[in-house]
């Protein structure tokens, strides 16, 4: 499985598609009250779903990295009482069993590193090969890491422990940040529908005095550049509280 690509099911295709058609439908009637616009945005949904995409690629990663995080330790914990490499990775499966569903990401990779270890292929090709389609920087540090320790000899259990000491520490600078943005995202979530709320009540208070703005050359032209200028100032928003560690 690809981590940095994602295929929308058929019920979520079909929300997708209500979600924008109500986005469009709301933009056409408060900026143009224009049936022509809602047809001329339309394909924007290209965009539209690319970046929904990309919002479901970023989220199935940082539940991957933190899934990944308790595998290994889990896998620590089978190397410190014994286990050789290959049956701790098993062990910690066994063990991640009480803790996640079947159908988790991790689960399904510890499950595919224990098929193929019985196929004879080798943990640290495993390991770079899910650090490759996942393209999180823990589980790239962490395989590059122990497939050096595997060549070179060293002492795995002192090695792994400091790694995931590293991850651990980073996680937690991680969880420390998303707490203190989490009201900043509220925040930018509810100043982005200020805007749309201000036509509706300006409409409903005042029923025609934005008439002027629509179904002319002028007015046309300043709600676009309104809309441009919205649409720039949302994105920006958005990647102001979206900080990467």
């Amino acid at each position: 499985m690809d981590y940095n690509q994602y295929n929308f099911t058929g019920k979520q295709w079909i929300y997708q598609v209500l979600l924008y058609g109500v986005i469009d439908g709301a933009v056409s009637i408060l900026f143009y009250r224009s049936f022509l616009a809602f047809m001329v945005l339309l394909p924007g949904f290209f965009f539209f779903q690319k970046q929904r995409k990309g919002d479901y690629i970023l989220a199935g990663k940082k539940e991957l990295s933190k899934q990944f995080l308790t595998g290994i330790q889990a896998v620590s914990a089978a190397l410190s009482v014994g286990y050789s490499v290959e049956n701790a990775f098993e062990e910690a499966l066994e063990d991640m069993e009480r803790v996640y569903e079947n159908d988790d990401m991790i689960m399904k990779e510890f499950t595919h590193i224990r098929n193929q270890l019985k196929l004879n292929h080798t943990l640290e090709n495993l390991l770079l090969d899910l650090a490759k389609r996942s393209r999180i920087e823990e589980i790239e540090n962490f395989a590059e890491v122990f497939s050096a320790a595997k060549r070179t000899g060293g002492d795995l259990i002192t090695i792994i422990r400091n790694t995931i000491l590293c991850i651990s520490q980073k996680e937690e600078t991680k969880m420390e940040i998303e707490t203190c943005l989490s009201a900043k995202r509220l925040e930018q979530k509810i100043m982005s529908g200020v805007p749309f709320m201000i036509l509706i009540y300006v409409g409903i208070a005042s029923p025609g005095f934005l008439d002027v703005m629509y179904h002319n050359p002028a007015g046309i032209c300043i709600m676009s550049l309104c809309l441009i200028t919205y649409g720039a100032a949302y994105m920006w928003g958005k990647k102001i509280v979206d900080i990467e560690v």
